[in-house]
């Protein structure tokens, strides 16, 4: 990578993931987001970003879910993009907020039917007896929303990561990666911009 001093973390994000989307063959926009809980014991999973702008990065969930207790104690996380197409990462750090219930209105109502039914029925990271239980609470939420519009569960919403840190990583020779930190704190405008040793 260039000398990036002068560059917007947001717009070379923007760059790279554009990248991706031609690319990759499955979900460029999937991301590991890593909380903790208030004890700061550490969790991982995969999620799928549903929008960025200047103000974060947005994902949605079920409230009561493993990461959203978490947020509710420790409202912290960590992303991690991996492309392994481009050999390039982007690893995004910052507090977490709520979105907005006219966002997550937005949002829940641009998905599929089957999938609003689904964020109905699933209790997620809850346990589960069997797959005849899941199916049993989507066909009584299938009955109960028969027609109509399929409201948002109360237990449904979304986060934004506002970041804090960025780091871009791009593969090079012989272990000789390229690595690029920018970072700021809350009060800041400016972004810091450091390159790593790899």
């Amino acid at each position: 990578m260039a000398d990036l001093k002068d560059t917007d973390p947001l717009t070379l994000f923007a760059e790279w993931m554009a990248d991706a989307e031609k690319s990759e063959p499955n979900d460029p926009n999937g991301m590991a987001l890593a909380t903790a809980d208030a004890q700061g014991r550490p969790s991982l999973r995969m999620v799928l970003l549903k929008g960025y702008d200047a103000d974060g990065f947005v994902f949605y969930t079920n409230l009561g879910s493993r990461k959203g207790t978490q947020l509710a104690e420790n409202a912290n996380a960590a992303l991690l993009f991996h492309w392994k197409s481009l050999r390039r990462q982007i690893r995004i750090e910052g507090p977490v907020t709520p979105v907005t219930d006219q966002e997550a209105d937005e949002y829940f109502a641009s998905r599929a039917r089957q999938s609003q039914i689904g964020a109905w029925a699933s209790e997620q990271s809850r346990p589960c007896e069997g797959r005849f239980e899941l199916e049993k609470r989507v066909a009584t939420y299938a009955a109960k929303f028969n027609i109509g519009k399929v409201p948002r569960p109360p237990h449904w919403s979304g986060f934004r990561v506002s970041p804090r840190y960025f780091e871009f990583w791009k593969d090079g020779a012989f272990r000789l990666h390229d690595r690029h930190v920018f970072s700021r704190d809350a009060d800041d405008q400016d972004w810091a911009v450091q390159r790593l040793f790899p």
